[in-house]
């Protein structure tokens, strides 16, 4: 009876390891526009995901966990970012950290204007997004690979002698997706993750300001960080937002203006429900969600965040 009772003990543990295995693993790479630099999404609920360079990162990454657990998704979520760097580091550098298991899907992005040598050029982003396409394949067969399209630089719009100089703030956003749309055509990879042009209709709907040099208009956002280049925890929020949707088909708005990640980064109920309509109607434009039916409001309550 005590063998008996043993192995039933040892099955329901063998079992409850099992459960604990999130369904799906997910690695994410990039450099400090994946991490969050310039923003206090650098640190967010940094130990819900792994971060293999160990530097206590949570970032968007964090962002897509929390919005996946409340959606009662299970991610097992991991990250690999190097600031400043472009995907060619990552396939030089870091291909014994990100070759340790096989990965469900990965989600990545280059150097934000596409080649920091080039700027516009896509050339060095397409043929490494192929060898790395090829080289998760081999590690999983079944494996979807999204490339993140990131955002238009209002660096690289409003100063002078820049690559974007002069053009309309949205262009920038186009450009790269462009760029994008080029390297997708890797086997491996299912989709774009439209980042940029989610931006842009935040633009066009009025809930962000398009140009942060000659201040914020009242009753809108900035998109950017402080140096008009990264993101502010509202860009990388809408970033987020868009990785979620693309990734899982679900409509972001259907996570609720009451959404506890908003909350907890100090966004107001309206600017949590107009970035979540920003990313829906891109990713609806382009067929990757159907529309969900819309939480009805719930009262703003921490606990709802533990």
């Amino acid at each position: 009876m005590k063998f008996v009772s043993a192995l039933n003990l040892g099955l329901v543990f063998a079992l409850t390891a099992v459960q604990g295995i999130a369904d799906t693993s997910i690695l994410f790479i990039g450099n400090s526009f994946t991490y969050g630099w310039g923003s206090s999404t650098r640190y967010y609920r940094a130990d819900s995901v792994t971060d293999l360079n160990h530097e206590g990162i949570g970032g968007v990454p964090a962002l897509f966990k929390s919005f996946s657990d409340q959606a009662g998704l299970d991610y097992d979520i991991y990250l690999q970012t190097r600031g400043g760097a472009g995907l060619d580091f990552h396939l030089a550098e870091k291909l014994g950290v990100m070759g340790r298991r096989p990965w469900d899907q990965v989600v990545m992005h280059g150097y934000s204007t596409l080649d920091a040598n080039n700027p516009g050029d896509p050339a060095v982003l397409i043929n490494t997004v192929a060898e790395l396409s090829e080289f998760f394949h081999n590690l999983n067969s079944a494996v979807e690979i999204y490339l993140t399209a990131t955002w238009s630089r209002a660096d690289m719009v409003y100063l002078d002698d820049r690559p974007w100089t002069g053009t309309p703030i949205h262009q920038m956003a186009l450009d790269v997706r462009a760029g994008y749309d080029k390297a997708a055509v890797a086997p491996a990879v299912k989709s774009v993750n439209a980042v940029g042009e989610a931006w842009n209709r935040a633009m066009e709907n009025g809930i962000a300001d398009p140009n942060p040099y000659d201040g914020i208009d009242l009753d809108k956002i900035d998109l950017w960080s402080y140096d008009h280049y990264h993101a502010s925890n509202y860009g990388y929020y809408l970033e987020a937002l868009v990785i979620f949707g693309n990734v899982t088909g679900l409509d972001p708005r259907s996570l609720g203006e009451n959404e506890c990640s908003g909350y907890e980064l100090g966004m107001s109920r309206l600017q949590v429900k107009a970035l979540q309509q920003a990313a829906y109607e891109q990713l609806a434009s382009e067929g990757r969600v159907e529309a969900a039916p819309l939480e009805l409001p719930r009262p703003v309550a921490p606990q709802r965040c533990n």
